[in-house]
């Protein structure tokens, strides 16, 4: 063999050993998204750019349409949808309603056996664990994982993911979490809800203590977007200051989480509360300020339009 011969093949041989290897592909699954709202269509999105095959349902048909422009197939039916899914995640309304459309319109009877449901609605912790043991049964896995975020979350893929369930199930779900945002495994059947829970009692209230701050340092005759400002950074800073904060600021109440949707979280919680004993005065005072709110026309609104009621009850419209 030729000197020439053998630097050629060492060449060939040193290029082979640096270059760098292809990244391994994610797995591209068949999944089916149940409820196509203000959180399911940016979400099915995110699934299907991340090269999944995404399938749609939502009970009004024509808020779904749109996705057909991406690639996304819509359905008729629960059933035509989930039909042959490696996983189904849902963002139904409520318990019931996930309830209602599980076993009612004959989704789960249609999910091939082994399939993974992904239940992604805020509902009761209990109405979670009902669910999985019942799909258990019928040789389905079950995963209940709220999220936390919003609208914004949902559309950039930062979601936090609150996930109850098996170990084995949650690294399953791990390719429509990493197309969503960043979930954390947080206990069984249920853990998943009843941390939702403990975010949004968290939220609700928290909310409350701005607005009602803000207002009362109004009321004082300070500057409210400069009071806002001057308390950033210090110990009573926090997301809802910076977000909600400013929306109260402007007055902008154009919902990305609605109050209707705090107040049945509240609602949730304390129910939850009573089921295990535990006493929770403040998100029982809060949840009448959220339901007095809805009972004068505000649900319809982002939750931070609590400001609104709690600007009433001191004429400071």
């Amino acid at each position: 063999m030729s000197r020439e011969t053998t630097s050629e093949d060492d060449q060939r041989m040193e290029s082979a050993m640096t270059t760098t290897p292809p990244l391994p592909q994610l797995p591209r699954l068949r999944i089916a998204v149940l409820g196509i709202g203000m959180m399911g269509r940016p979400m099915a999105r995110r699934l299907r750019e991340a090269g999944h095959q995404v399938h749609a349902w939502n009970r009004t048909r024509a808020k779904a349409e749109p996705l057909a422009a991406f690639g996304i197939t819509v359905h008729d039916t629960p059933a035509s949808a989930v039909q042959h899914a490696d996983i189904v995640v849902s963002l139904l309304e409520n318990g019931p309603v996930v309830g209602q459309v599980l076993f009612d319109t004959g989704a789960a009877i249609a999910m091939r056996k082994g399939a993974l449901f992904i239940d992604m609605a805020s509902i009761q912790p209990r109405e979670a664990r009902d669910h999985a043991a019942r799909l258990g049964e019928m040789g389905l896995t079950h995963l209940d994982a709220p999220v936390s975020g919003g609208t914004v979350g949902a559309e950039n893929g930062t979601l936090a993911i609150l996930v109850g369930g098996r170990p084995e199930d949650f690294a399953r779900g791990q390719p429509v979490f990493e197309a969503l945002g960043r979930a954390t495994h947080v206990g069984p059947h249920g853990a998943g809800q009843l941390t939702k829970l403990a975010n949004q009692m968290i939220v609700g209230i928290t909310i409350g203590a701005v607005a009602e701050a803000l207002l009362f340092a109004a009321k004082g005759g300070a500057d409210m977007a400069k009071v806002r400002e001057a308390i950033s950074g210090g110990f009573a800073d926090s997301r809802i200051l910076q977000l909600h904060g400013q929306r109260m600021v402007e007055r902008d109440f154009a919902p990305r989480g609605r109050m209707a949707v705090q107040l049945k979280d509240m609602r949730n919680a304390l129910a939850t509360a009573g089921e295990i004993g535990f006493d929770a005065p403040i998100t029982a005072l809060f949840e009448n300020l959220y339901a007095e709110g809805v009972e004068h026309g505000l649900g319809e609104l982002d939750h931070s339009g609590l400001f609104i009621e709690l600007a009433s009850r001191n004429a400071q419209q």
